[in-house]
């Protein structure tokens, strides 16, 4: 009698779970040679197709209006260098670990974490939950990038100018103390009220447009991916062709250099903030798309042998790109603002003066009675030299302190630069183009975003997995549903809520267990020996440490900062107040921040509890209520999956060299299952008929 085979050890018997412990990592041939993993699964028709779902899904909304911004307030150029040195270390590995994961496994987020260990199946719950609240306030933006793009086919454009009150024939006040873009924006788009409490009733006009963009993503997902690649083609390159447009438009306008020259200068000072370390690692994580699910679903349609190392640092490239070029557009054009509201200013004080009879004040150049001839540095330079015997209503005008001013979000994009593209000749060609690039970075985006929540499901059910149009119909009738909520007129202050709370802490739990499980639980050692066997060549084994120890503190640290935050600053909302025409900074009442502490549990609770799931499932398998029972798991145990010849022979390998060589628990399970008993227990059956015969 031959002696037993070892077993693998508890700890890696316990992790893995039931049903997983003779597992391989990529999808191999049956024994009739034929592949037998997903063999009817979609797949991509083109590399082309494939990478452009990708850099669409990663480049979004985000790079145009968060970067910018981020670049803005944390020293410009130190920022960008600080950015790179954490996309490097940390974002690029995290990427790499996803699309290697969801390649070689060819299922959802879902299903990648279960077949690590069914305790993690969790992760991939948690990931769905966040894309669909992602989705919820993602798609009422691209509602209100409908609305504008709608009104941009009039000329002149409708927040050129403020409208007349016809009770009084004059300027609208609300309009008179802001200025047409906010007033068009906050009065005649959003119809908003002053504070949250207030809900108002629904806007007719945006809850026509949330359904015409939930209809839009319906109809272009609703047979997978074959007709939301076919999509993707236009969506994904349209907006950078309008990028290049706007930056070759906006460096011949006055000021441009300015708001370059602004955007670049490094403030090293600032990587002293724990801050901007905070926000730079939150930017990373959020714009590589990381833990949504999004890159392992769309990776999961590549073939077993895709270069996934090369796509990862690919469209990383390409995103950290996009974000320079689209932080150039926004500097030039706000360098632009800034130069004009600048010159206005020059041009109302010297107007001042003029009637106020002070021309001893000026100098020889200085022509009171004509501003346009007067120069930014010259009246500069005048005001230095005079302010001690001018008045209290004459001001310096600085380009630096209207730059200073940081613009993101909405704010950038249905305020800033609105403004300008009514100052442009054809203004309503302009502003077309913009809404137009604005509507496909959000579409790019919300494709991704939603097969992050389809492909799981359908994976993992057999019966959606069996009605995906249904599935998808569904899933975005639900989301109308549930978006009404934000075309209330209180629908701006939930839109911010979700932005800023509902997904950021949740997905950095979700990217520390998918780090833990590939790292700790699995082993690095074992994932790239799998990524060696799937690519036929091994990564640097600096990933290794990135993966164990690099990535899984820094998003630990990043997990602190934010919580942290959280709790020792109580969460501010910005609120318009239409009496004054300004914005205001609010606190959150009590039930709003119930609601931010429930949004956060609900998406963070599925990996606890699919933990102690799994070890309930476990412990009852392991104590049967009856002897039938224990039966059934006792003859389980005589059993071992292999799905080739090779595993075959390997049974029959002489017993000292299975000591040797421990059997490795491997990662993917395979396509076709087969059995056969073990040496050591064919043996037990000989010994069992013989004494049958007996």
């Amino acid at each position: 009698m031959t002696e037993k085979p070892p077993l693998d050890s508890l700890e890696e018997r316990a992790w893995l779970g039931e049903g997983q412990s003779e597992t391989q990592l990529t999808a191999v041939p049956g024994l009739d040679g034929a592949e037998t993993s997903n063999a009817d699964r979609p797949a991509w028709d083109s590399k082309v197709q494939y990478v452009l779902a990708q850099v669409g899904f990663s480049v979004g909304l985000g790079n145009v209006w968060r970067f910018p911004y981020l670049c803005h307030q944390n020293g410009g150029g130190a920022f960008m260098l600080l950015y790179v040195f954490l996309l490097l270390i940390v974002g690029v590995p995290l990427f790499f670990m996803e699309l290697a994961a969801g390649q070689s496994i060819r299922q959802g987020s879902i299903g990648v974490w279960k077949h690590i260990s069914p305790k993690l199946a969790g992760i991939g719950y948690s990931s769905c939950i966040v894309c669909f609240y992602v989705a919820l306030y993602y798609n009422v933006i691209i509602a209100w990038s409908l609305f504008y793009l709608g009104n941009s086919f009039q000329y002149p454009l409708p927040w050129e100018h403020c409208p007349i009150d016809v009770s009084t024939n004059a300027t609208v006040k609300e309009c008179a103390s802001s200025s047409p873009t906010s007033y068009f924006w906050f009065r005649k788009a959003l119809d908003i009220t002053n504070c949250i409490d207030e809900s108002g009733e629904f806007n007719p006009i945006m809850t026509g447009c949330l359904l015409a963009a939930w209809a839009i993503v319906s109809l272009a997902m609703i047979k997978g991916i074959k007709s939301s690649a076919k999509v993707m083609y236009f969506s994904s390159v349209f907006p950078y062709v309008v990028l290049f447009i706007f930056l070759i438009r906006g460096l011949m306008l006055d000021g441009a250099m300015d708001g370059i020259a602004y955007m670049f200068y490094p403030k090293l000072e600032l990587w002293g903030s724990v801050q901007v370390w905070r926000q730079a690692a939150t930017q990373v994580f959020f714009a590589l798309g990381l833990g949504y699910g999004s890159v392992i679903a769309y990776s999961s349609y590549n073939p077993v042998n895709n270069n996934c190392h090369r796509d990862a640092i690919m469209v990383s490239g390409i995103n950290f790109m996009t974000s320079v070029l689209a932080s150039l557009v926004v500097f030039v054009i706000l360098g632009f603002r800034a130069k004009n509201i600048a010159m206005r200013c020059v041009a109302e004080n010297l107007g001042l003066l003029s009637h106020m009879g002070s021309n001893q004040h000026f100098d020889p150049w200085i022509n009171a009675t004509d501003p346009s001839s007067v120069s930014l540095e010259e009246y500069r330079d005048w005001f230095s030299h005079h302010s001690s015997t001018l008045g209290p209503n004459i001001t310096d005008c600085s380009l630096e302190e209207e730059m200073n001013k940081g613009i993101e979000g909405t704010g950038l994009a249905f305020i800033a630069f609105t403004e300008v593209m009514a100052l442009f000749p054809a203004s309503p060609f302009w502003s077309t183009l913009f809404f137009l690039m604005l509507l496909n970075l959000g579409l790019s985006t919300m494709f991704g975003t939603m097969q992050g929540i389809l492909t799981p499901l359908m994976d993992n059910f057999s019966l959606l997995g069996r009605h995906r149009t249904i599935l998808t119909v569904s899933s975005c009738a639900l989301g109308f549903l549930i978006g009404l909520l934000f075309t209330q007129r209180s629908g701006n202050y939930f839109v911010t809520m979700f932005d800023d709370y509902s997904a950021t802490l949740p997905l950095v739990i979700v990217v520390i267990f998918e780090t833990i499980a590939v790292s700790w639980v699995y082993g690095t050692d074992r994932f790239l020996d799998d990524i060696e066997v799937m690519l036929k060549w091994r990564p640097p084994v600096v990933y290794k440490y990135l993966w164990k120890y690099v990535c899984l503190i820094a998003m630990l640290g990043l997990l602190a900062a934010s919580f942290m935050r959280m709790v020792f600053k109580r969460p501010t909302y910005t609120a318009w107040n239409q009496a004054t025409g300004s914005e205001m900074t609010l606190e959150y009442p009590g039930w709003a921040l119930g609601m931010i502490v429930m949004l956060i549990a609900l998406a963070s609770l599925p990996v606890p509890i699919g933990y102690i799931h799994s070890m309930w499932k476990n412990r009852t398998a392991h104590n049967p209520l009856s002897e039938e029972g224990g039966g059934q798991a006792m003859h389980r145990e005589l059993y071992t999956k292999c799905s080739s010849i090779d595993q075959l022979e390997s049974l029959n390998r002489d017993p000292s060299e299975e000591d040797e060589a421990p059997p490795r628990t491997a990662f993917l399970p395979l396509g076709s299952e087969h059995y056969r008993l073990l040496e050591q227990e064919e043996e037990e059956e000989d010994e069992e008929e013989q004494d049958t015969v007996v």
